[in-house]
């Protein structure tokens, strides 16, 4: 039996890591998402594909809340292990930060094989940028913006939390260790080196100093909990600033109508990070 990370056989870390094989109606929900999506991207106020760099992934969605501005900008990162899934699939969750007064700006990004993981933190980086640059004409403050992510989303939101502008972070069911990432399926992809892993993982990288909420299903994966339980105890550890929110029963895709309801545990979390400016 050859053991590859914490006891486990490549099959098993493979299955740890498989959040779409974990549960079972997964692409039932992610459809739904899509419709909810769909809907809310036909909103007059909505402007779609706004570019910001020149890959053909480089582009933003952006969604006004009603009211003057200057309004709080959350920025949303997309998962799918950083080589699936786009912005497109996430527009329904602007639903309930709108309502709580919130500018939101969904991302895209070139995905794995055809972008190295350096490449696509690179382009979250521009993407912020060029909020910072923007943001006002549509009524967003580009000095008040939270980051928030899923998954891959996650990740991409703890590497990236020190531009400027950015008073926060929100990592949902987030990936901040990439070594077993390396070591199963995914890496076929990704390509990632050990190198990579000590440059790219925001467990392992000096800490950024500004307020980071944690949240995850308590249905997830152990896996998945244990790589968010494993940078909240290092930022706390470090006196960091962050928070924890453990969302029982709530698996990997139940957890994101937590962010697209006014009243979700999720979007009152990123209003909390806007109000700490």
């Amino acid at each position: 039996m050859n053991i590859v990370y914490k006891n486990m056989t490549r099959m098993a870390l493979d299955a740890a890591y498989n959040n779409s094989l974990a549960v079972a109606d997964s692409a039932e929900l992610m459809a739904g998402f899509d419709r909810e999506s769909a809907v809310m991207r036909s909103v007059p106020s909505a402007r779609i594909g706004l570019r910001y760099g020149p890959a053909e992934r480089n582009l933003i969605d952006y969604f006004p809340a009603d009211g003057p501005g200057p309004c709080p900008l959350l920025v949303f990162i997309h998962g799918g292990y950083w080589q699936m899934r786009s912005k497109e699939n996430f527009s329904f969750l602007a639903r309930g930060l709108l309502a709580q007064g919130m500018h939101v700006a969904l991302v895209g990004y070139t995905l794995a094989p055809d972008a190295s993981l350096t490449q696509i933190v690179d382009e979250i980086r521009a993407s912020i940028r060029w909020l910072g640059d923007h943001a006002e004409e549509f009524g967003g403050d580009p000095q008040n913006m939270v980051l928030a992510g899923w998954s891959a989303g996650g990740h991409l939101t703890a590497m990236c939390m020190d531009e400027p502008g950015v008073v926060g972070g929100l990592a949902i069911s987030g990936i901040y260790d990439l070594e077993p990432v390396r070591l199963s399926y995914l890496n076929d992809k990704l390509g990632l080196t050990p190198e990579d892993v000590t440059l790219l993982s925001p467990q392992l990288l000096p800490l950024i100093p500004r307020p980071l909420i944690i949240a995850y299903g308590e249905s997830e994966l152990p896996e998945l909990q244990a790589q968010s339980k494993a940078l909240f105890a290092r930022r706390v550890a470090a006196g960091a600033p962050c928070q924890m929110i453990a969302l029982p029963a709530l698996n990997h895709f139940t957890i994101l109508p937590e962010l697209a309801r006014n009243e979700g545990a999720l979007a009152q979390a990123a209003k909390q990070l806007s109000l700490k400016k």
